[in-house]
Order: C-alpha cells, then sequence, then structure tokens
C-alpha cells in the first residue's frame, strides 16, 4: 500500500516526530497555522533528540533558537540546513503568537523545508539512511486533510506541548533511573546509527542551500519589520509597501534590471532597495548590483534610497548618499525609521555649528567633550567613548549632547542604558531636570511609551529585545534607536550586553570614569577607539587641579590590635583568663593568637572600636559652626562589624539618640530611605555605617569624612570609594565656606598599600603527583587530546543565559602547553618507578611503555582508564610534593576536568573548596608570599571571577597559590566579643598618591557560571543552592574557587560581590536555587490559607524567580514578569505581600553569615502568617 504521508520514511525510527509531520502537512490547505505549529514543533523534537544522539551540550540559553545556532550543532549540519531550521522556527512563532494567520503557500513553503530537513537528518543520524528517499518531492495532494483548529485551541495546545517537555526534562533531572535509562537506549541507538552511516550506500546529493529558502527568509524578515509583500502585476499597493522584482533601468547604459525588492514610502518614493544572494555567496557579493538599483531607483524618483544586500543570513546597510560605509546590521528598518533615516539626511546641521546649551552645562571640559563627539560624529564615525572622573558630570554632559543631536537633527530616539536600577532612576531624574520637555521612560518601571528619550538596565533591554525578536512584539527593532549610550562602560558590559549594541544600528556613546590608561582593550575595541585613545577624557587630576572636585586629606591611623592582632602571651592575666572563657569553637580548641586580618572578622573588640570613634570624632570635619560632625560614611568590613560599629557608638554617645549613625547595607530594611535622609544635608543620620552599599552610586556633596574601617585589596574599588567625597559643595560651612578638601580617615593600611603599588609574584613550576593524581591526569590529558565539545580556553557557557560573544584574553600560557605539561607529568610518575619493585614487576611491560613520551602523545581513550588504574597504583619516587600542596593539585585538577566535560555540580564542588582555600589565606596577608597573591585571593573568593573559568585559568590559579596551601588553617572559629584594652597607635597624615582605579577586568561570568556547576556537592554550594545558612568559611570556600579559576582579579571578584550586595548571592545568581527549598520556605504561608489559582499562579512565580536567580529584591515584585497579570498588592493583597517580602528577605540573608551562622532555614513565624486573612 502507498504511503499517505510524505514524512512515512521516519515513522518506524522516530515516530514522535512523524506524528508531528503529519499534522503539519494535514493542515497545509485547511489550517495554515496549525501547520505551522506542527513544523515547529517537529523540528523541536528533531533538534532534541540530534542532540541526544550526539551527546552534545546544551547551549547557553535552552530553548529551539539557540540550539539551532549553538556552534557544536552548526558543525554538524549545513548552512542551508540551519536556513530552513530557523525560518520554520519563526513562522512557527509568528503563527502562534500572531495576529495574521499565514497564507496557505506559506504553510506549504514551510512544511515542504521541513520534509526536507527530515531528510537530511535521516540520511546523517537513523540507523536506516539508504531507506531515506533523497530525491523525492515534497507531494502536497499525498497526505489527508483536517479540520482547522481555532485560535485558542492552539495556542493553548502550545502551551501544553511547551509544558510537557518541560516535565519531561524535569523528570529526566530527577529521576536517576530514567536518566540512566536513556543513556543506555542512547548507546544503542548510536553505535547502530554509527554502523548504518558507515554502511551506507545511498549519498545525499539534494541542494537544502537553494534561493527559495534564502528568499522566503528574506520575506521573512521584511514582514517582521511591518512590510507587506507584493508580486508584480498583482495590482495592490498596501500600506508599507515592499514590492519584488521591480524592473528599473540604469541612467547611464539603458540596461534593464530587476530590483529583488524595493521598499516604498507613502509618498511613492523609494526608501530603500534590497539586492538579495544565495547564501552560500557572501552578502557583500551584492553591493555594487544593489548600488546599481540605487541609481536607477533615484534616476526615476528624486530621491536616492537606502541600499540593504543579504543573503538571507548576514545583512548589510550603506548609506552611500550620507558617506558611511557599509555596516552589517541585525535586520531590516521599518517604514517610519527609513523615513526618519532619509529626512535626517536631508535636513540635519552639522553638530560642531550647533549651539550647545548652557543652561545644562557650562564648564569648559563638558563643552570640549560635546564638541569632540560631535565633530566624531560628523566625520562619520559611529561610536565614541568619554573618559571622565567620577564627579565631573558626565550625565549631565551627555544629557547636553543629547539636547544638541536633537534639535540638529541627528537623533529621533534616544537610548540611555545603566547597570543598576537605582542609576536608572538617577538618570531619569537628571532628564526630567535638565530637559524638561523630553520627559524620558523608564523602562524599568514603565511599560512602552512613545517617547524619544528612554532609560534601562541591560537586562531590562535585553529582555525588550528578546520579546520583538521572539514575540513580534514590542517597538524596539534594529532601527528603533538614533543614539545608545551606555553608562559605566567597561569590559563586563562588553562581555554580556554587547548583543544589545550590536542589535541597534545606531550611534554609540561609552561614558567610563576608568582612567585612559585602564580601560580594558575591549571596551576601546566595543567604541571603535584606538586602544588608550578614547574620544575625550578628563581625569580626576584634571577636576581637582581645575577646581571642580577637591582632594582628600589623609590621615592613617590604628590600633595595636588592628595593626598586629592579639596575641594571648601579650595579655594581661586578667584578659588570659577572659580570653581562656570565650567560646572559640565547638570543639573548645583555644587559639594562641588572632591575627590582625581575622580582626572585626571573627573577633570583635569593643575598645578598639570606641577608640577609632573616639578618632573620627574628634579628627573629622565639622559642620554647623563646628558643633556637628560633617557627613561620615564609614566602610565596615562585614555585617556584624557594621552592627558593632552602631552599638559602640550609641554606647559612647548616647545623647544622639540612636539615630545620628545608621547602619545602612543591604540588610537593612527600608535602607533607601535612610540613604535619602542621608543624602538630606540638616537631616539624620550623620554618619553612614555601610558594607559594600554606599561605595559606589551615592551622590552626597555634603561628605566630608570617609573612615575606612576595613582592608580592600581592589585599586577600582578603593578609588570608587574614595570618589564618595570628592565632590564640591558650596557654602557647606556658612556663607562663601565652601568644602575644598574631605578626611579620609584609614585604619586598615590602604593608603600604604596602594600607594606602594605592589607586584604580584610569579607562580612556582607544578611538581609530581599521588595516585589520585595521576588518575586525573591521565582523564584529563585523554579530555583535552580528544575533545568535549568545551575548548579549555573557557568558550561556551553552563546553563546561563548570555546573547555577547565571550571574550577571551590572549594567553601566553596555550592549551598545547597545557597538554604537554600533563603529559610531561604523567610519564615523569612513570619514570620514578622501579621495575625490581615486588608491585612493579607484574606491570613492567606497561611500565616501560609509558616511560616513553611517544606513548603519552598516542594515548588511546580505550586504553587510558587501564592504564590510569594500573599505574597509578603503583610505588613510586616521584612522589615528594607536599600533601597540601598535592590536595591542592588535585582539587584544580577536578575543576578543570569538571569544566571540560560540563559537570556542573563537580566543579561547583571544587569551586568551593577553592574559595575555603582563598578566603582563609586572606586572613594571612602578613606573611609576604601570601600577601603577594592578596589581591588574586580576593578575586577568586568572589564569585564573579568564575564566570566563564577555563582550564587554562584554572592551572595559572594552580601554580600561584599551591606552595601558599601550607599556610591555611584547619579550622575556623566562632565570631567572639572582647573587652580587652587596646592601645591607639597616633595618626599621622600622609599625601594619597594620586593614582587613579583602573578596570583591569578578568571577570569572565560564563566560565564562573561553569566552573560552579561542576562543584556542586561541595559542602557551601550545596548549602547555597539549598537556602541554608552560610558561615564565614563558606564564603572563603567560594571566594577561593573563584580565585583559581583566573578568569578574574581579586578586585574584579569584589566588585561582583558588591554589585551583587555581597558573595554568597552573586553565586547565588549564578547558581540559583533548589526549587524544593524554595517551595520548603513558602510552605507555611501556602497551608491553610484560601488562595485563588491566579494567586498560586503568583506565588508560583516568585517560586520560579528564586530558583533560578537565587535572590529576589522587593522592586523585582513589581516588574516583568511577575507584575503582568496585575499589581501584586492587588493579586495577592496588602498583607500576604508583606509576608512575601518576608520570605525572600529570609532567603536573602542565607546567603549572608549570620552572627549564629545557623544551619536551617527558618520558615516565616506565626507573627508572619497570623497577619494572612483566610
Amino acid at each position: 500500500m502507498p504511503a499517505q504521508s510524505n514524512f512515512a520514511f521516519i515513522e518506524a525510527e522516530w515516530p514522535q516526530i512523524y506524528a508531528s509531520c503529519l499534522r503539519a502537512e494535514e493542515y497545509i490547505s485547511s489550517d495554515p497555522r496549525s501547520a505551522c505549529f506542527y513544523a515547529r514543533h517537529s523540528i523541536e523534537q528533531l533538534i532534541e533528540r540530534i542532540y541526544q544522539l550526539r551527546g552534545l551540550r546544551d547551549p547557553y540559553r535552552d530553548d529551539l533558537a539557540a540550539r539551532v545556532h549553538d556552534q557544536q550543532f552548526r558543525e554538524i549540519s549545513t548552512q542551508g540546513i540551519i536556513q530552513k531550521l530557523d525560518l520554520i522556527r519563526k513562522v512557527g512563532n509568528k503563527a502562534v503568537h500572531g495576529d495574521q494567520t499565514p497564507r496557505p503557500d506559506v504553510a506549504h513553503h514551510v512544511v515542504r523545508d521541513l520534509h526536507h530537513v527530515l531528510i537530511w537528518a535521516a540520511q546523517h543520524f537513523s540507523t536506516a539512511p539508504d531507506t531515506v528517499p533523497v530525491t523525492a518531492a515534497f507531494d502536497p495532494q499525498l497526505a489527508a486533510r483536517r479540520q482547522p483548529m481555532r485560535v485558542d485551541e492552539l495556542r493553548q495546545l502550545a502551551v501544553t506541548v511547551q509544558k510537557e517537555q518541560e516535565d519531561y526534562r524535569r523528570q529526566l533531572e530527577e529521576s536517576e533511573a530514567k536518566t540512566r535509562a536513556l543513556e543506555e537506549e542512547l548507546a544503542t541507538v548510536r553505535a547502530q546509527v554509527a554502523e548504518a552511516q558507515r554502511a551506507k550506500q545511498v549519498r545525499d546529493t539534494r541542494d537544502y542551500d537553494e534561493a527559495a529558502t534564502r528568499t522566503r527568509y528574506i520575506d521573512l524578515d521584511l514582514s517582521e519589520a511591518g512590510w507587506t509583500l507584493t508580486t508584480p502585476g498583482d495590482g495592490r499597493t498596501p500600506p508599507n509597501h515592499a514590492e519584488t522584482e521591480v524592473r528599473l533601468t540604469h541612467p547611464h547604459t539603458g540596461q534593464t534590471l530587476y530590483a529583488d525588492y524595493v521598499l516604498w514610502g507613502d509618498d511613492g518614493r523609494p526608501l530603500a532597495v534590497v539586492e538579495a544572494k544565495r547564501t552560500s555567496r557572501n552578502a557583500e557579493a551584492g553591493q555594487e548590483q544593489a548600488r546599481l538599483y540605487a541609481d536607477a531607483l533615484e534616476a526615476e524618483h528624486p530621491q536616492r534610497p537606502l541600499i540593504f544586500y543579504t543573503n538571507g543570513s548576514t545583512t548589510w546597510l550603506w548609506d552611500d548618499a550620507s558617506g558611511y560605509p557599509p555596516r552589517e546590521v541585525r535586520g531590516f528598518l521599518r517604514k517610519e525609521e527609513l523615513a526618519w533615516r532619509l529626512q535626517s539626511r536631508r535636513r540635519r546641521r552639522p553638530l560642531p555649528e550647533t549651539p550647545i546649551n548652557a543652561d545644562i552645562v557650562e564648564r569648559d571640559y563638558q563643552t570640549h567633550a560635546i564638541r569632540t563627539v560631535g565633530e566624531s560624529f560628523t566625520d562619520r564615525q559611529r561610536a565614541a567613548l568619554l573618559v571622565m572622573a567620577t564627579g565631573t558630570g558626565k550625565t549631565r554632559t551627555v544629557i547636553a549632547l543629547v539636547d544638541q543631536m536633537l534639535r540638529a537633527g541627528w537623533v529621533k530616539r534616544v537610548l540611555f542604558l545603566a547597570d543598576r536600577t537605582a542609576l536608572v532612576r538617577q538618570a531619569v531624574n537628571a532628564f526630567k531636570e535638565h530637559l524638561p520637555q523630553e520627559p524620558p521612560v523608564n523602562l524599568v518601571e514603565e511599560k512602552d511609551q512613545d517617547a524619544r528619550i528612554f532609560v534601562s538596565t541591560y537586562p531590562t533591554m535585553l529582555n525588550r529585545i528578546r520579546e520583538y525578536t521572539e514575540k513580534q512584539t514590542g517597538p524596539f527593532s534594529p532601527g528603533y534607536f538614533d543614539l545608545v549610550i551606555v553608562d559605566e562602560a567597561h569590559r563586563s558590559v562588553y562581555q554580556k550586553y554587547r548583543s544589545i549594541f550590536d542589535w541597534f544600528d545606531s550611534l554609540l556613546l561609552g561614558l567610563t570614569a576608568t582612567p585612559v590608561d585602564q580601560v580594558d582593550k575591549n571596551t576601546y575595541l566595543l567604541f571603535e577607539q584606538e586602544p588608550g585613545v578614547p574620544t575625550d577624557a578628563y581625569s580626576l587630576e584634571e577636576a581637582i587641579d581645575d577646581g571642580y572636585l577637591v582632594p582628600p586629606r589623609t590621615l592613617t591611623l590604628g590600633t595595636r590590635f588592628l595593626d598586629r592582632g592579639i596575641s594571648y602571651d601579650e595579655l594581661s592575666e586578667e584578659d588570659k583568663l577572659a580570653w581562656d572563657a570565650l567560646e572559640w569553637d565547638e570543639d573548645g580548641e583555644i587559639p594562641d593568637a588572632v591575627t590582625s586580618a581575622e580582626m572585626n572578622q571573627r573577633l570583635f573588640n569593643e575598645d578598639t572600636v570606641d577608640k577609632v570613634l573616639t578618632e573620627l570624632m574628634t579628627h573629622g570635619i565639622t559642620v554647623a559652626g563646628g558643633d556637628r560632625l560633617g557627613k561620615t560614611i564609614i566602610f565596615a568590613k562585614n555585617q556584624q562589624h557594621a552592627d558593632f560599629i552602631y552599638q559602640r557608638f550609641n554606647r559612647q554617645y548616647p545623647l544622639y539618640g540612636g539615630t545620628f549613625a545608621r547602619v545602612i547595607t543591604h540588610q537593612v530594611e527600608h535602607a533607601q530611605d535612610l540613604i535619602d535622609s542621608f543624602s538630606v544635608p540638616e537631616a539624620e543620620p550623620h554618619i553612614a555605617i555601610t558594607v559594600d552599599m554606599l561605595d559606589t552610586g551615592i551622590d552626597v556633596p555634603e561628605a566630608v569624612n570617609l573612615l575606612f574601617f576595613k582592608p580592600v585589596y581592589s585599586k577600582t574599588k578603593f578609588w570608587q570609594m574614595v570618589g564618595r567625597g570628592t565632590r564640591t559643595r558650596r557654602d557647606l560651612f556658612g556663607p562663601g565656606q565652601d568644602k575644598t578638601e574631605f578626611l579620609i580617615l584609614d585604619v586598615c593600611g590602604n593608603v600604604e598599600f596602594f600607594n606602594a603599588d605592589l607586584p604580584e609574584r610569579e607562580a612556582a613550576r607544578p611538581q609530581s603527583l599521588s595516585e589520585r593524581l595521576f588518575r586525573h591526569r591521565v582523564e584529563l590529558l585523554t579530555t583535552l587530546r580528544h575533545g568535549t565539545g568545551r575548548s579549555p580556553t573557557g568558550n561556551g557557557t553552563l546553563g546561563r543565559p548570555d546573547l555577547g560573544h565571550a571574550v577571551v584574553d590572549a594567553v601566553e600560557y596555550r592549551a598545547d602547553h597545557l597538554h604537554a605539561d600533563i603529559a610531561h607529568a604523567a610519564r615523569h610518575h612513570v619514570l620514578g618507578m622501579n621495575p625490581h619493585n615486588v608491585q612493579v614487576r607484574p606491570h613492567r611491560q606497561l611500565v616501560e611503555t609509558y616511560s616513553s613520551s611517544e606513548a603519552w602523545e598516542r594515548l588511546d581513550p580505550a586504553e587510558a582508564e587501564h592504564v590510569a588504574a594500573t599505574l597509578g597504583r603503583l610505588p613510586t619516587g616521584a612522589q615528594r610534593d607536599k600533601e597540601e600542596a598535592k590536595t591542592f593539585d588535585l582539587t584544580v585538577l577536578r575543576a578543570q576536568l569538571a569544566q571540560l566535560l560540563g559537570d556542573s555540580s563537580a566543579f561547583q564542588t571544587q569551586q568551593h573548596r577553592i574559595q575555603d582555600i582563598a578566603t582563609n589565606l586572606l586572613t594571612k596577608v602578613n606573611v609576604p608570599t601570601v600577601k603577594a597573591q592578596a589581591r588574586l585571593l580576593e578575586e577568586l573568593a568572589d564569585d564573579t571571577w568564575w564566570q566563564d573559568t577555563s582550564a587554562l585559568m584554572l592551572e595559572d590559579v594552580r601554580r600561584r597559590l599551591r606552595d601558599l596551601i601550607v599556610y591555611v588553617d584547619k579550622r575556623t572559629w566562632k565570631p567572639v566579643h572582647t573587652t580587652f584594652t587596646d592601645e591607639l597607635i597616633e595618626a599621622r597624615e600622609v599625601d594619597l598618591a594620586r593614582t587613579t582605579p583602573g578596570t583591569d577586568m578578568r571577570r569572565f561570568k560564563d566560565k564562573a557560571t561553569r566552573f560552579l556547576e561542576s562543584q556542586m556537592d561541595t559542602l557551601a554550594l550545596q548549602k547555597l543552592r539549598h537556602n541554608r545558612q552560610l558561615t564565614s568559611q563558606d564564603l572563603a570556600a567560594l571566594e577561593e574557587m573563584l580565585l583559581e579559576s583566573g578568569a578574574g582579579t581579586r578586585a574584579d571578584i569584589q566588585a561582583a560581590a558588591e554589585e551583587a550586595q555581597g558573595l554568597g548571592l552573586f553565586v547565588r545568581s549564578l547558581v540559583g536555587l533548589d526549587r524544593t527549598a524554595v517551595q520548603a520556605s513558602f510552605n507555611e504561608f501556602i497551608a491553610g490559607s484560601t488562595f485563588s489559582a491566579q494567586q498560586l499562579r503568583f506565588i508560583d512565580q516568585v517560586i520560579d524567580y528564586l530558583t533560578a536567580n537565587g535572590a529576589m529584591t522587593v522592586e523585582a515584585l513589581y516588574e516583568s514578569p511577575l507584575s503582568d497579570n496585575g499589581d501584586p498588592d492587588s493579586v495577592i493583597g496588602d498583607d500576604r505581600v508583606d509576608v512575601v517580602i518576608d520570605i525572600i528577605e529570609k532567603i536573602r540573608r542565607r546567603a549572608t553569615p549570620s552572627e549564629s551562622e545557623a544551619t536551617q532555614f527558618e520558615s516565616p513565624g506565626p507573627d508572619a502568617t497570623d497577619r494572612i486573612a483566610t
């Protein structure tokens, strides 16, 4: 009996995929929308199966688009197949989510492409490739016809299908038995496929890259940009008219030309012309042909159109009339955007001739910056970079530039990007103040509106772009903005958010306070500048010399305990008794000393804090006629230290009533209200005690005292903190008495540390290994040599979204060096074996074989396990390293293997161990060799370093730290409070060297994520993911792991931790939370309450958010997607929102060591649940 489906050839091999394909062809004529949906569903199933069969790792985003375009999939497919898959995906998405029903011919082409894709897949990945009809043409009459589905039914079906897929994957993850069964099945099928592919006789000669596919792909892109396509002679002239095959006559030669597409304006004149080339050819091949079309159109109409040329994969835009060279763009522009571009071309005025609004900026360096950028844009440069010191008015400068460009007709819409919600609000307020006629839209808080200025965080804008590309909703097409401004442009922005800048075809302006000589080279490249030569720069030194900022006056002081620590032998007899009575740890072990690094971390001494506060009140700059200490920021070491300072201040100065000084940290409720009050000159508090919250982003010109009560190892961070005091303030001390300086009181040696500018030490070479080291070396050697889909340089991610491209610096120590060194170490292990030893003799032949370097070069993976198991256990004279160093080597080896294999759980285990080591070593910086690596240790302890960690980075960490492991403590102590008498070290004034911070960025979040996910069985990460209370030792372990990965400096790690409001929160933002643990924290809240289905969905959304992101801010409750179905207060009620906030705050606190360092999560107490009206 003849087949009744074009897809019958896959029915036996892939029955589920066949069922979806059958539906697709049955709906072609009766229901094109459903046909396109089922075609998309079919390729989703197919790609899932191919990934399983080939053992491909999941890409950075586990969705169809990411899987189709992932490099590993592209390597086993062709460009023609990629195009067809993308076309089916896009049309399928539009069919489900769009308002217009696809035409039957569109559905026919989509299912025809599906047929081609299945032929290709069955030819290359099935067990019966010779039965595939490689020459068969698609016959739409072959299948039966089905009754059409309603649109609402189809959309519900799409939701159901997606949920079923998610449930299936979750079940696989949660069930070891199911995973094991799947792997066993796949192993069998892989062997069958491999054998069938070796034996197949029929070759696939089909052209999967035919012109028809390319044309439909371009048609779809034009449709997504709002264009309606017409063919010659169809008599239609719809709005947004895009005409195909337009006949033209060349004005000079008289040659007849046929333009592939002409995009017409409302006035009947051409806005753009499009030349299409085959995908197999570069898009640039159509450049000259497109120019001829533009010549012909310009001759027939009084307007030269913009020129596009494309091969369906890449698209170029050429505005030759404006003098710009061609540039690659991410898609076609909408009609109104093209019209604006042509209007701007005709009417805009030169920027150097356009006045600058003196009401917005009046300083000469600001005017100079605006003029320089304007000249650069006028010279057809499309990107610029401004380097301006903190406090010199970067935002006002760009507002004046925006005002100028708006008036000159250069821009219609502007996007201002910042990395934090608070900075977005600041920018919005600044635009409202200085450009009131153009009210900005805060995209973080407001829905899309028709405005000219938009302000957003990077994640918010990424989500908006995704909505446009994936759901065809929202206005943010590639041509929507004419100018994109990047606030605080630096390498992490380049790495993670480059895709935003690539998406918009706009002028680009970067702003940074990082000094010229320390801006990362990739930042210069992003803004098309020569490294070290920004468009314009105004440094901190210049600002101070010109009187726009004030310099610091620096007092270094301290106490004996802060400087030297506390030694038991040096205490009085009375203090010794008190020392012995302290509860140091559960085992009752009493230390002989507490180091200076452990002060205010494990030991909090009342007299030490009292003496420092007395010095602050004595030497601090005062206001109000000398009666009141001026606005002061105290940088504390940790939350417990901040609380302790606050307690001691109130004990010493009770007359202030507990409001003169306040703790302002991320753990304090209503911290923003306290910041607002602190920013008011006469309002309390006048002293802000902070931990990583006020170091950046706060603008309080009245701040005149900065007390550094913690050591800082990051130059970048140190100068950001110094910047809190540099702003000027007129009449601060009375009429005509302006702020001329601010005071830095440094009690932790930071000034001396940064003035010294200590170099870093070169690490020692690796030495020989134990049995476990040998086995891991062999496994790593095999993995490097035979590949796993991951590069030892760290390209790729582990399950975290990143639309940008991974950027890896050139590393002198290359992958081939790593491979050679591992082989050498393994051979060295064997060479140390005595062939006459009774244990070695039975294996002498194997020992002799692997005593040669050639054997290691040709090591077969099938033989590797036998070699590792047999030779690893034999005695060798090569094992002479200290046990501590060998243990550390093993930890790093495991991390390298996990990174290369994509084993996130194993990776996170080792990350935790390395971070524990790094944190502990940071308490030993009094040892010179440890101090030389302090910056690296600080980086490792913070989670930022671990993003996109590579095997090479980890190798560098191993080499630099292995000899320092002997200094690591074997245990940690509980924090204790003491009343010992301290001695003050007299304050002395020193000059702070006018060096300024740079961003020596080595942070790759993707590497860190990959590393963390392979270390999931470590204690700290298990506690972090399962919402158990972290201890200081846990944070230390996390920091060690980050440092070992080699992705960045301690400063970079600290900066990331500070941005995330804590190291634990940063790590958890990468690895997320265990869903069961999150649900457990809501159980009491839900139990016994009469929640509606909508309310339960909201709570599920909160749980999903916490599971994915690891923590949650209150603001997030009122942002998309949680607010999509209504304001949370109206959805679940004010009282219940308060309880939800209590829960998410408790979850947040679990990622930060508490005073009790508990190990169990506390669910909301009865006082919380009693407030809920059931």
